[in-house]
């Protein structure tokens, strides 16, 4: 069966095409990601602007095409912290049904966590049982679960975003280290609050998915252009991470979109996306991550029916 999968999400919009066979993925068709930022400023007022939702309308043109040459997919569009927190949220997911026919879900935090680690965990061997940690740091929200095999034991979605902290706090550019200390401390506070006791010493082992981790497998790869295959079980340590941190967080914003690695769109919130990672490998005592390309995108391939 062909399905496709357009995740509108707080910093992106992306399209995932894929015929799924016995309850696997078969073959990939086509894989997009473009940079949408439908979340700016939902933080702060509370709504979707006008120009952000546009900005999305325009890219989901593009997709509808692309699905209809690969003979028309059933098409759900899984919609996350930003339309889920947004008081236009509904009006905005009823206009995506209408205008493209894509099937829309807004996505509880468990949902998107649940998909999640479906996704990531879906080409492991299921007989692997060492407890597991999947990171999934969004524009609006972060997601963290853990498992075993295919079972989920714990999972909870913060509300730490690259977007929603680069807005909270990084203003200055470069950043200063007032405001990155602000926003390490934040982000702390909100995974400590998030994650009980007993199970942050209770993984072996993180599987980071998403943009943050696969810019950092790119960035410490200096992929040129992006490879999926390269960055696809690449493992990166905690200090390789600190470094890459350190080296973005010191240039400007200008400077960042120049950076080997990483694709110039993330330049504005990478830094803040780097923080979270590093402070949620923290939090759980963990020195490395290893980095995968399966995320809610094949979840919601596999999982929603």
């Amino acid at each position: 069966m062909r399905r496709a999968v357009v995740d509108i999400g707080t910093n992106s919009t992306r399209l995932f095409i894929a015929d799924v066979d016995d309850g696997r993925v078969a073959d990939v068709l086509d894989r997009r990601t473009s940079i949408t930022r439908l979340g700016a400023g939902v933080d702060a007022g509370g709504r979707l602007r006008s120009d952000a939702m546009e900005r999305v309308f325009v890219v989901l043109d593009e997709y509808k095409a692309r699905i209809d040459g690969h003979g028309g997919a059933r098409t759900v569009a899984v919609l996350t912290s930003a339309v889920r927190d947004a008081t236009n949220g509904e009006e905005f997911a009823s206009t995506v049904g209408a205008r493209w026919g894509f099937e829309p879900h807004i996505l509880t935090g468990d949902e998107e966590a649940g998909l999640t680690f479906l996704g990531a965990t879906s080409a492991r061997d299921p007989s692997d049982r060492r407890p597991t940690l999947v990171l999934d740091i969004g524009g609006g929200s972060t997601e963290l679960v853990i498992g075993a095999g295919r079972e989920m034991t714990f999972h909870v979605s913060t509300q730490a975003g690259v977007v929603r902290q680069t807005e909270r706090h990084l203003h200055s550019d470069p950043p200063t280290p007032a405001e990155l200390d602000e926003l390490a401390s934040d982000v702390r506070s909100i995974l400590a609050a998030a994650v009980p006791e007993r199970f942050r010493g209770s993984v072996a082992w993180a599987i980071g998915v998403a943009g943050t981790a696969t810019s950092m497998a790119s960035i410490a790869q200096e992929l040129e252009p992006y490879d999926p295959d390269k960055v696809e079980g690449y493992v990166v340590s905690a200090d390789e991470c600190r470094r890459i941190l350190d080296r973005l967080a010191s240039l400007t914003l200008e400077e960042r979109r120049r950076v080997r690695g990483l694709h110039p769109d993330r330049a504005p919130t990478i830094v803040a996306g780097g923080v979270i990672l590093l402070e949620t490998l923290a939090l759980f005592g963990l020195d490395s991550f290893e980095v995968s390309e399966n995320d809610i995108l094949r979840g919601a391939v596999l999982g929603l029916e």
